[in-house]
Parts: C-alpha cells; structure tokens; sequence
C-alpha cells in the first residue's frame, strides 16, 4: 500500500532528472543511446508513486526498452503514453546546455522539454497521491523506445498485441490542442542504373540521369493526380503530398551517368494504404525505364509510420475538446498513434509543447502551460479511470 513516504519527488526534481539523462535515438548509429537509464529511472518514481511496474525488452533491439506502469486494474481505463528518446542535437548551437534543465524567460529550457519527456513528470505530478483502491478503472503510464527514429517500442507493442487502456493520450508537443488524427509517413528510394560511357558519344552508353528525368516528370504527373482524387478538409494542407528530397548520380561530366537514385518523402491520408501507395509508385518508375531499357528499384528508407484518425466522437476526443475548449485537430507529422489505435484504444494527441520548438535549438516549454495541462491530466484521470472521492 503506497503511503505519503513514497512519493515521487517534487515536479522541478523530476523535470531536471528527466532532461539530465542523456535518450538520444537515431538511425546513425554513432548518435544512437540505450534508452535504458531514463526507463530505470521512470520505473523507479512509478514504484514510488504504488504503480504495478513492467519494464519490456524490445525484440531485435537489446539496448531498448518499453515500460507500462499500472495503478489499479480492471478493463477499459486510461493510458498516459510518450516516447522516451529525444533527436540528437547539437549543442554549440544551443543557448542553454541541452542536458540541463534552465529556467528563464518563463521558459524551461532543455533537450526534451517540449518534446516530449517532460510530460512524463506531468504525467506523475498528475497521479500524485492516488492509490490503486481510489481507481474503479486503471491509469496506465506508457513509456516507449525509438519514436524519433523507426517507432521500434510502439510497434513491439503493436506486434505483440497485448490490450492495454480504452482510452489513450499521446503527450506530444500540441499547444495544448486536441488533435485526433494525422497524415502518414513514408520515405522511397528510387535507383536507376542504366550504363556509363564516353560522354563523347551517347550511343556508347544509357543515361540513368536523363531516365531520372522522365521519371521525376511522371511522378508529379502522379503528384497531382493523388491531390485530385484524395482530400480530407480537417487537414491544413488537406491532400497527400509528395516531396523529392535528395537525388544523386553519375560520378564526372564526361562519363554517361550510369546510376542515379531519387530520395522522397510521401505524407499520406487516413485511409490510404501505404503498400498500395508503393505498388502505384513503383508501376510509374516501371514503366519510363522499361521503355528505356534500364534497370530499376523502388525500396522503402524506412518501415512506413501509417496514418491515424480517431472518431470525432470517441469519449477521449470529446473529454479534451470540452477541456480545452478546442475542436480537435489534423497534423501532418507521424507519432505512435497508429500503432495504440492497433492495440484497440482510442487515441488523441494532447500536450503542453509547441511543435516550433521540437527538433530545434533552445528548445523549450513554456512554465504557464504547466498548470493547465496538470488540470487537463487530472480531469482525465478524473473521468477515465473513476477516481473515488
């Protein structure tokens, strides 16, 4: 039984904790860090605070963990779920050390701040004081591995299939807004390879450069045809989008490019299947190099992040819009909510960040969105979970 001695610490404690302990993710593996110490440390408060404790190796990826804290049991109830890892950063170009949690300008300054360990210590300072015999349903803290770099801890979960909560709140950066769905992420690879030779004559060789070209021209044929047949209005830019990114061939100007690869990223509609979506792309690329004669390849840069959408009228979306007094919205960023919706929840994403601070510099959260995301946590809690007066 959890008693007043057992307490997390103060939020302020737990804030400089959370920033201070280094969580970087990335696909370079020179940057990338075990996740490990902030999942020890976040176990360790849960304890503390009388949660049920759970700390879930990732397959294929022993340096990184997920971690469930439960208070109370029973079916339905509430999850509180963010990511534990933070992007790399470059600390020269920072203000503040990003590894220190700063207050100035009525701003808490630090790597994670608004994006999004910090709600982790919102998430606690929410439950302080709550044991599992006040819950009639159970909150449940979710901590997951890898969001910023390939979503490894949301889709072990997904994989594994396990029920969790009825009800779900991501704490990314949202300006304290509702926002119950967004677009997908997908990132191709198209390779040309077509056959070099003196520049001096082009029948010596097949141009993978000049075959790039007609293909770019037939995708932003596809482009548009995409915008055309797919709109869904509670988006800002409400079709899906494809931006080529990167494109790199040949290797001197007097050679005849024999290999070029074309880089894009794809942001996808609720609705539309990303295996699809690739099987359309590739027809295209198929078809300018066949009747060119070279060879090609279409191959994901990553496992796509699908998009999420949430009814407008689950209980969770309808609690936060009557919270905030906002309508939920659409972002075109990813996050894990595919992968909670797969787990049968309903999921809104809701936190006191701003998504013009994440991945930048001096990122920050601002201290006057502290008390009214506080005020949200509890109200859910309140309403989720049966909290016994």
């Amino acid at each position: 039984m959890m008693t007043t001695l057992t307490q997390p610490p103060p939020l302020t404690t737990m804030l400089e904790a959370l920033i201070g302990t280094l969580s970087v993710s990335s696909v370079t593996s020179a940057f990338d860090h075990s996740n490990e110490p902030l999942i020890m440390l976040l176990a360790g408060w849960l304890e503390r605070a009388g949660f049920q404790v759970e700390i879930l190796s990732v397959p294929g990826h022993p340096r990184k963990f997920n971690l469930l804290g439960t208070l109370g049991s029973g079916p339905d109830g509430l999850v509180l779920s963010g990511h534990t890892d933070t992007v790399p950063f470059d600390a020269p170009l920072w203000n503040y050390d990003p590894l220190k949690l700063t207050e100035a300008n009525g701003r808490y300054y630090g790597l994670g701040t608004s994006d999004m360990k910090a709600f982790f210590a919102l998430a606690l300072e929410a439950a302080r004081g709550l044991q599992a015999a006040d819950l009639r349903a159970p909150l449940m803290i979710l901590a997951t591995a890898d969001e910023e770099s390939a979503m490894h801890g949301a889709r072990a979960l997904a994989d594994a299939g396990r029920p969790l909560g009825r009800h779900a709140l991501i704490g990314e950066p949202t300006n304290l807004r509702p926002v119950r769905l967004h677009k997908g992420v997908m990132g191709e690879a198209v390779r040309l390879i077509g056959r070099s030779g003196h520049a001096s004559d082009p029948r010596f060789g097949n141009n993978a450069l000049d075959g790039m070209h007609a293909v770019l021209s037939a995708l932003m044929a596809w482009r548009e045809t995409l915008q055309h047949t797919h709109q869904h209005p509670a988006f800002p830019v409400p079709y899906p989008t494809v931006n080529f990114g990167q494109i790199r061939g040949g290797d001197n100007p007097n050679r005849i490019c024999g290999d070029c690869e074309l880089h894009l990223d794809l942001r996808v509609l609720p609705g539309m299947d990303p295996a699809d979506l690739r099987a359309e792309l590739a027809q295209r690329v198929a078809e300018v190099s066949e009747r060119r004669g070279l060879q090609w390849s279409v191959e994901p840069l990553f496992t796509p992040i699908p998009p999420a959408e949430t009814p407008a009228t689950a209980p969770i979306v309808r609690a936060c819009e009557s919270l905030t007094g906002y309508c939920a919205e659409a972002v075109s960023f990813g996050t894990e909510m595919p992968f909670l919706n797969q787990l049968g929840m309903d999921t809104l994403i809701l936190g006191p960040g701003d998504i013009a601070q994440a991945h930048q510099p001096d990122e920050f959260l601002a201290l006057d969105r502290i008390p009214p995301m506080l005020e949200i946590l509890r109200a859910l809690i309140q309403q989720f979970c049966g909290v016994r007066s």
